[in-house]
């Protein structure tokens, strides 16, 4: 089963770094591997919101769509997904964004297995790098959008 951590340190904020990722109708724009996004539910629930949202991910001659919750904790700068429905016998998600001098560190763990094994296997032999071009897509975007700091 993948798993990925990782910690970096952008210079951008807190808060600006949680409502890009936050921003998950955006992810096609973006994000390797995302051909659709559709939020389906989207909801307060006391001191978070609640999404439910589809994802198209497109890999090589696999195309699956997925199903996912979202919660979205704003005071604590905290994004949990996990999975619902689609390809995946499991797959979990966790950001967190704290403010740092010069920027933010972010944080950001998955989990994940597919139910396919031949996609696991294809994913398995690049699955750092993978998580590690989504890690800078993400990057990319905070600099398409909010500029470089000076």
């Amino acid at each position: 089963m993948p798993t990925h951590s990782e910690i970096k340190k952008l210079p951008y904020t807190a808060d600006q770094m949680y409502d890009l990722v936050a921003d998950v109708a955006k992810y096609p724009e973006f994000l390797p591997w995302t051909a659709a996004a559709r939020i389906r539910k989207d909801e307060v629930v006391g001191d978070h919101r609640v999404m439910e949202a589809d994802l198209v991910i497109s890999f090589k001659v696999f195309r699956e769509r997925f199903t996912s919750r979202v919660m979205l904790w704003p005071d604590d700068r905290k994004i949990d997904t996990e999975y619902l429905d689609g390809p995946f016998k499991h797959m979990k998600s966790n950001w967190a964004f704290e403010d740092a001098e010069g920027g933010c560190k972010v944080h950001f763990h998955v989990d994940f297995e597919f139910k396919n094994a031949i996609l696991q296997k294809i994913i398995g032999v690049v699955f750092n790098e993978a998580m590690q071009r989504v890690v800078r897509a993400f990057e990319a975007r905070a600099k398409a959008l909010y500029g470089t700091p000076s």
